[in-house]
């Protein structure tokens, strides 16, 4: 499979959520239709709040800040996106030996692998979605990029988003995920350097390459399972004609 990947904006440039949702949707008919190749969407948004399917009243912020809170067609509970987070949508079809769980875990492994080129070091936590950093004396179990997904009519949405050097004060105004046990972080905050999302552009296209070319590959070891709140991680499943 040939990946095309779409740098829809950045910075300055940053993509508002209800017109990349839009975009995702044109790609999305036009990779089942097979009238364009699978496409991976790398972009930023402007701060925004998206509530999954699973998101309770108490769980959105009371003071987003100026941001919009909008619903989305995803599985699960609520997130941030914005500056300095590096946001991907591969829309792919998934061949039919490839599990929906599998694509999960792949997608997870590329960044994974991201993070330990740029030296922080990442693993899954079973139970929870995500690239996760173990507890350590800088502080507690703590979440660096987050997967959301979507699978009509056998293709992808949504996705990933990797927190590069995002303000991490718009997450004390949410419990990210549901999950009050647990921190989340960023690539900047973790190296004490400046790292942005054009720094990791070019790593996420070579590894999210590799790990969708549906090959073989070694799994990072996991960390120590931990139950996610609710009963199932942000996946959601559509019938065909969805």
């Amino acid at each position: 499979m040939t990946l095309e990947f779409v740098e829809a904006g950045f910075g300055e440039a940053a993509v508002p959520y209800l017109e990349a949702w839009e975009l995702q949707r044109d790609v999305h008919a036009g990779v089942v239709d097979g009238s364009r190749p699978p496409t991976v969407l790398l972009l930023e948004h402007p701060p925004v709040f998206t509530a999954g399917k699973r998101t309770d009243p108490h769980e959105r912020p009371a003071d987003p800040g100026g941001a919009d809170v909008i619903d989305v067609d995803r599985g699960g509970k609520i997130t941030f996106h914005g500056p300095g987070q590096l946001v991907g949508y591969p829309i792919v079809g998934l061949p039919d030996h490839v599990k929906v769980v599998d694509y999960v875990r792949r997608v997870e492994e590329a960044l994974i692998h991201v993070c330990a080129d740029l030296g922080v070091a990442t693993a899954r936590v079973p139970g929870r979605s995500g690239v996760w950093l173990q507890a350590d004396a800088r502080g507690p179990e703590r979440k660096i990029a987050a997967i959301g997904i979507r699978v009509s009519r056998g293709v992808t949405m949504h996705g990933f988003s990797l927190n590069c050097d995002v303000d991490m004060s718009w997450y004390g105004r949410f419990v990210p995920c549901g999950i009050a046990d647990a921190g989340v972080t960023s690539l900047s905050q973790e190296l004490g350097r400046d790292v942005t999302v054009t720094d990791v552009l070019p790593l996420v296209r070579r590894h999210v390459t590799d790990y969708l070319a549906w090959a073989p590959y070694d799994a990072t070891p996991d960390y120590e399972p931990r139950p996610e709140p609710g009963r199932t991680p942000r996946i959601e499943l559509v019938t065909p004609g969805a």
